[in-house]
Order: C-alpha cells, then structure tokens, then sequence
C-alpha cells in the first residue's frame, strides 16, 4: 500500500464488478450453453390408459430443495432481527466454502448490523490471500472511516505492516498508524497501538546523526501524547518515557516529566473512573464455534429491568464523558470533540435499538455545530428504529427548521406506514389468538340508538344547527363503522399512538402552509380505518381555535361520535367542549343523548362532570334534581357527599374540615412530627376512625353474628397497603406518577373521597377488579376483618391511642439490621486463654463475623 491511508476514498461498487480474483456474479458462457442444452432436451412423457394427452414424469420436474442456508436466509429476511439467526447464517456459509455466499451472508450481515467490527473483521479475513488484496483494501476502505472500534483498527495495522515489509515503505506504515490514532487514539483500549507505534519508530534504523535526532523528537513526541490519554498501559508508558528521557538528559528529563506529571496524574485519575463505567456495559463475549471472532449482535430490547438498568449506566456513562473529565482546555476542544464522537459512536453500534442512545448523540452533536452528521445520525437512528417516535419527531422537526416541507410530509407518510403495517400484524396476531370471536364480540362499535343530530341540536345557536344538517354530508366521508379493528388491550394503545403521528402531522401541516393543509391531512386520517377518536378531536379543536368556527368544530365532534359512540372519553371531552364555550342547550341534550348508552361503571365521569355545571351555574331543583337521579343509579353513595360537593369550591370543603373534624385531625396529626413513622400511623389510624364516625354507610356490612364488634375488631390496613392507597386518587388504580402535596388540589380531591366514598368500590369486570385479583393472597388477607373474642375486643378498647405515646421511638429496620449483624459468642467454642494484659490502651473488639454454632465449620452471615 503505497498510498497513505487518508487519500482512501469509498469507490462505487456494483454487483456486476469482478472482484480480486477475476470472478463475476454473472454466470460464465460455457455455463449458459449448458443450460440451453439442458432446457433445449425434451421432456420424458407418458400415455395415460385412457388415451388423454400425456403428463410430464413427476420426477423429472420436481425442483431441487431448497438448502439449510436458503431457507435460513429467507428466514432472515422477513425477520432481520434475530442475532442466533445471523450467527447460524454465518456458520453455514463458511462451512460451505462458497465464497459468493460467504459475501452474500456477510453484506446482508452488515446491513441488518452497520459497524459490527468482529464481523468486518470476519468478513475480510476471508480475503487476505495474495490475490485477493484489492478486494480486502476495498473493504477496509468501506468500514475504517465509520468504525470507532479499536480491534478493526488493530486488524487493519496488521494488514499494512504485512504487506509493507521493505524499508521503502516504513513511511506508509507510519501514515496508517497516524491515521488509526487519530481516529481511535483516544480510546482506552487503544494502548497497544500506541505501544506498537513506539517500538515501530524505535526499530528504525538511522545513518547519520540528524536522522537519529528526528527519531528521538518523533519517539518523544508520541510518548508525550500517549501519556495524557487514559490508556490500559498509561503506567507503563509513563515509566518507558522516564526512562527514555534520563538516557537523554536528566536535565531535560526533569523538567519534561514535571512538566508532563499533571496531565499524566489526571489520566491515571480518570483510567480508573472510566473502568467503573464501561465495567458493566461491555461485558465479555460468549464463546466463538468457530476460528473467527464471537459475532456480538445486539437483540431488540424488551425493556425489562436489567435493560433499563443498562440504559441508564449508558446515559451516565455519556453524560460523565460530556463533562470533560480530562479537564482538557479549549486550545484541545478539538481533541475533546472527537473523544465523545467515538463514544457515541460505540454506544449507537452497542445500544442499536434504544432511540434514546440515538437523540442523544443527535443533541451532543448538534450541539458542537455539526448540523449535517447531526441529521445522517437521526437518519440512521430511524433506519434502525423505524418504529421510533422521539427520532422521527426529532427527524421530522429538524427538517421543518430548514423548511424542507415535501421532506417532511414524505417523513409523516412513511412513518404513517410503517406504524399501520405493524398494526395490522398486530390485528392477525389477535385474530389468530382469538379466532372464535365474532366481528361484533371482537369490539366492533354498534351505532348508538339515540335521538338524531337534529334533535341535539334543537334550540342551539345557528352556527350548531347548521353543523347539525351538514354532519352527513360528503365532505365527511370516512371508513365504515364497522369495519373497526377487535378491541384488544395492545391494539388500543398501538392505535392510541398511530393518531398521536396525524395529530402532529395537522399541526405541522397548519405551522408550515395554513390551515386548509391540515384539513388535508384530517381527510386522510378519516379514511383511515385505525384513527383513533382523539384525531377528531383535535381536528375540532384546531378548527376552533384557529378559525373560531363553532358549526365547523361541532360537526367534527359529531361525526367522531357516530363512529366512536362507545368511547367515554370522547363523549366527556365533547360534553366539555360544549359546556366551555356556553352551549348548555346542546351539552344538556348530548348528556341525555350519551348518558343511556351507558353502564353505571362507566357513566360515573359524565354524572361527575354533569353535576358540577349544574351546582355551579344550574338553578336548586335541577342540582336536587340530578342528585336524585345520581342516587337511583349510585345508591351506595352517601347522601353527605353530594351535599358537600354542591357547598365546595376550588377544594376548600368546610363541611369535612369543620363539621366532621378533618381540619382538627390534621393539625393533631401535624403535631406529632411528619418524619416519623409513628405520626403517619397516627394519621392513618386517626382518619379511619373520623370516616367510619362521619360516614353514614358502613363500608364493610357487618356480620350478622357479632354486628357490635365491627368497630373494634377491623383490624387497619398495613401501613404499606394505606401509603399505596393514599398514593391514588379515587378511582386511579394504577401505580401513582407523581405524589400530590398536601394542599394540592389533587391531594384535595383524594382527601374529600376518603371522607365520603371510604375505600373505593371494586365491582365485578371493572378495571379494578382485575387488578384486586393480581393483588398477592398474603395482602388480601391484610384486608379482612379480625373477629377477636369479647375480652379481647373490650381489652383493646381501653389501649390508649397512638397520639398519648411520647417515648423513643425506634425504628424496627435499624432493630433488625443490629440483631442480623450483631456478633454472638458461640456456646460450643472451645475456651480460648485469657488475654494478655496490656500496659496501655484498650484491647481491640472483636467485629469478626459469627461463625455459626460449629465455629469456623458453620455459615457465615
């Protein structure tokens, strides 16, 4: 290699090219004259008893079957991410020794996983033989310039040290390992070639005594970089360059290793930093089957807790190197700049599938004004992840920055793709699992049997009277409702996020032209069958915000209601529309239109949101009225609660803080002193005592044997299941986001149904239900009432309360931690002599560990 490697450049490839040895992919002449002969042969044929025309023999047609790696390959390529798939593809390729099939394997290869040095490596060993250079240099001229991956770079070195063995081409063996460190030679696992590069300059032989002068200043100067670097082997060059310099002059020597010692001191600093970070995120590689490097493919993430867990060691690892550890100053920002470069490199390589890695390599590299390879990272980002929303929202807004709008809608359209495709997967999965289901079982949507649009909108203003005329006419036309997707729990979700990417595709297309794009969009989405009911929504919100189109919004809501009737939420977010913009007439109708269809289970938020317009701007007998009808259909529900929702406002409840005490409970409860685990007990215990005095209905019906006893022999609830109940507002049963503050409106809102509605009810299907049938049977039974004997109960009635206590209190971790640790003299050791008297001081105590009943024989703790 005569040329210096930094004059490579990519050259166009084409499959039809000869490669090194002279082979081309097309099939030779003499091959295809035997073919023709062969398909110029007539076919062998026989005569049927019954005199028809004769058949071709059966065998003599049939086709050859395909091979294992044929059928693997197929495999692969409706699957490409299967890393044991790859490895297997491989094995069979090799093993074959077709060297077509070998680049065919390792090209597909390398396109499912860009920058796998180990099978780059792999790859081109396959091409070191003396005919077959130019094909390995090719190579090598494809994969170095991406690759921050040292054992490549290494590979390469061995290479061009190979075939440069004259003295005439020592130069070209120095350019490529100026050119490897530069790229690499801030990698911590790069020490070896900065060793190798050291004894290859001292190998050098020199004539005359200015030569031998270059070679010192060359030798010192790599030395000088080398141990500044947090390499594997900083130590030992430092001791090397010591050395080096007092066989020179110890005069100099002195003042260059004085000069170099806080760098070097700084490295060594940040060596054992970087160990403890990259410790567990490059852990060793299985065992290879075979004489090439173990090919390491990185699987698609499940995201389960050691997966999280690696991601966060990665995200601190990346934050940690941004903070310049080095403590390199800005005459050397370059230096820094290419370090974190090929950090991040390594980790999209490592962390291919995790778009989290990728946005932020695009934000880092963004951020250092490297614009361009900030946008080719997110391009390769969705390449790996085309399922990514964070990199093609990342991807799609960068490229409206530059006002490149055709290139972002074709973003949002093939995003649009990619996502309905994976839900239609999605839905044959479903219809598999579940085939006996009908369409309607399966969740299709049956038009509501409601008044008309027009009797809705009966005595509305005249911009919802003509929403109400036109809500059938063409311009709405959309998919059939029932042609609906089965309701499945992931497919909701799925479709939940599909109408999030047309949502923002309306806003880009209202920021970019106007508004009559975004309504372009909404068309498309309306003749899609897998938007969702939060896409007419936002389609009628936009048309109202932007526009102030009252009769345009509402034919949106309209039409999204005849086709997600069955939806709540829908009704509730149309319902708050209404009432937002002070149309009670036809919020009073499409309450009354909705409210039917209905089960009591899920109609509660509607009741809920109805009766708060009606106790804030309704009249007496409508509020008495609807608690009426609230109480037909909710009769469990205490009577005090509707009465003190009417007489609250903006959280403050006077009737629960004065006339039932919370307020007194909670400065007596504050008191105490909120750290302690005793005052939250306190609080507890004290408030179940305030609600079963307060409420009207019991919470748990009595049995019929003791009904005197309930009061005392409910044992409480352990306080880790209250602090999980505490932790949810009524209603919300799944794990809690955020907890409120004390006198946040959402503690609030908790505290009054607490007060009024005791435990929240389970009833049977509902999404609490299921949860209460996950919940362990130990805690269960925390739950349940304790029938204690009359004595007893009597007994415990006279126990002061919590709040008399004033002593220590302890905590019973810390008790439980000193009795595990404690250190206990064993019953059976033998009886060891008295201790030697000292003249001065104490004798040492004895913290061994115990050693168990059998001595040092016994386990340890």
């Amino acid at each position: 290699m005569s040329e210096p490697p930094q004059d490579f450049a990519v050259p166009e490839t084409d499959e039809n090219t000869p490669n090194a040895n002279g082979d081309k992919t097309q099939p030779a002449e003499d091959i295809l004259n035997v073919l023709n002969q062969l398909n110029a042969q007539p076919v062998p044929t026989t005569t049927t008893q019954n005199g028809h025309e004769p058949t071709p023999q059966a065998e003599d047609i049939s086709q050859v079957p395909p091979s294992e790696w044929e059928l693997m390959r197929a495999q692969l390529r409706d699957n490409p991410h299967d890393p044991e798939g790859w490895n297997r593809l491989v094995n069979l390729a090799e093993s074959n020794g077709d060297l077509e099939q070998i680049k065919e394997t390792y090209e597909a290869l390398l396109e499912a996983y860009p920058n796998t040095s180990s099978a780059q490596i792999a790859y081109i060993n396959h091409f070191l033989s003396p005919g077959s250079f130019g094909y390995a240099e090719t190579l090598f001229k494809r994969f170095l310039r991406t690759s921050p991956l040292v054992d490549l770079w290494k590979y390469y070195l061995t290479y061009v040290r190979r075939v440069n063995t004259s003295s005439a081409t020592r130069d070209a063996v120095r350019k490529a390992y100026e050119f490897a460190l530069n790229h690499v030679g801030q990698d911590k696992d790069s020490g070896e070639i900065w060793n190798d590069y050291i004894q290859f300059l001292k190998a050098g032989e020199c004539s005359t005594t200015w030569e031998e002068q270059q070679k010192m200043d060359a030798l010192r100067k790599v030395y000088h970089r080398a141990v500044q670097i947090p390499l594997e082997n900083v130590e030992k060059l430092w001791s090397e360059l010591e050395a080096f310099e007092n066989n020179l002059n110890k005069i100099t020597a002195k003042k260059f290793m004085s000069d170099l010692s806080p760098s070097y001191m700084q490295a060594r600093t940040v060596l054992r930093q970087l160990q403890r970070h990259l410790g567990p995120l490059f852990p060793p590689p299985p065992p290879s089957g075979s004489s090439r490097p173990p090919l390491y493919l990185p699987p698609k993430p499940t995201f389960n807790a050691a997966e999280r867990a690696l991601v966060g060691s990665w995200k601190a690892y990346l934050k940690w190197e941004e903070s310049n550890p080095l403590e390199l100053e800005e005459k050397d920002k370059q230096t820094q700049v290419t370090r974190i470069q090929s950090v991040y490199r390594k980790a999209v390589i490592r962390m291919r599938y995790y778009g989290e890695i990728w946005y932020m390599a695009f934000v880092w590299t963004n951020s250092v004004g490297r614009q361009d390879e900030a946008v080719s990272i997110l391009k390769a980002g969705i390449d790996a992840n085309p399922t990514s929303f964070l990199l093609n929202f990342a991807y799609a807004e960068i490229q409206e920055a530059r006002q490149n709008i055709q290139e972002v809608y074709n973003i949002f359209d093939k995003f649009l793709e990619v996502l309905r495709t994976e839900l239609e997967e999605l839905e044959t999965r479903a219809n598999s699992a579940n085939s006996s289901f009908s369409s309607n079982v399966s969740g299709t949507t049956v038009p509501i049997n409601g008044p008309t649009p027009s009797s809705l909108n009966a005595g509305s203003n005249g911009a919802f009277a003509e929403g109400g005329t036109q809500s059938n006419n063409s311009s709405f036309t959309t998919q059939s409702s029932d042609d609906k997707p089965p309701k499945v729990k992931e497919l909701i979700e799925r479709r939940t996020e599909y109408g999030l990417v047309y949502i923002m595709y309306m806003r880009f297309a209202r920021r970019a032209q106007d508004l009559k794009s975004s309504r372009a969009v909404f068309g498309k989405a309306r003749r899609d069958r897998w938007t969702p009911w939060e896409v007419y929504e936002a389609a009628a919100l936009m048309e109202y915000h932007c526009t102030k189109e009252l009769g345009v919004a509402c034919r949106i809501f309209e039409r999204g209601l005849e086709l997600f009737g069955d939806e709540i939420q829908f009704a509730l977010r149309y319902l708050g529309f209404l009432i937002s913009v002070n149309d009670d007439k036809n919020a009073r109708a499409l309450f009354e239109r909705v409210i039917t269809t209905f089960s009591s289970d899920r109609a509660r938020p509607l009741w809920e949101r109805w009766a708060r317009y009606e106790y804030q701007y309704g009249d007496l007998e409508a509020a008495q009225k609807l608690e009426k009808r609230i109480a037909e259909v909710y009769p469990s529900d205490p009577p005090i609660k509707r009465f003190a929702q009417r007489h609250t406002y903006l959280g403050t409840d006077a009737i629960a803080a004065r006339d039932l005490g919370f307020a007194v409970v909670g400065r007596q409860s504050g008191a105490v002193g909120s750290g302690s685990s005793t005052s939250s007990i306190e609080k507890r215990t004290d408030s179940q005592l305030s609600i079963a005095s307060a409420s009207t209905v019991p919470a748990v019906p009595p049995p019929v044997s003791t009904p005197t006893l309930i009061a005392h022999t409910k044992r409480a609830p352990s306080p880790d299941f209250k602090r999980r109940d505490e932790s949810r507002a009524p209603g919300d049963y799944g794990p809690p986001s955020k907890r409120p503050r004390p006198m946040s409106p959402a503690s609030r809102d908790r505290e009054r149904g607490e007060r009024f509605d005791g435990p929240p009810r389970r009833r049977f299907g509902s999404p609490a239900w299921e949860k209460e049938r996950e919940v362990p049977r130990r805690d269960r039974e925390d739950e349940k009432g304790v029938m204690l004997p009359a004595v007893l109960s009597w007994f415990v009635g006279q126990l002061p309360t919590p709040s008399s206590f004033d002593g220590p209190v302890f905590r019973t971790d810390d008790l439980m931690m000193l009795f595990r640790n404690a250190v206990i003299p064993s019953s059976t050791r033998r009886p060891s002599p008295p201790p030697v008297p000292r003249t001065s001081g104490r004798p040492p105590p004895d913290y061994g560990p115990y050693q168990g009943p059998g001595g040092r024989g016994g386990r340890r703790y």
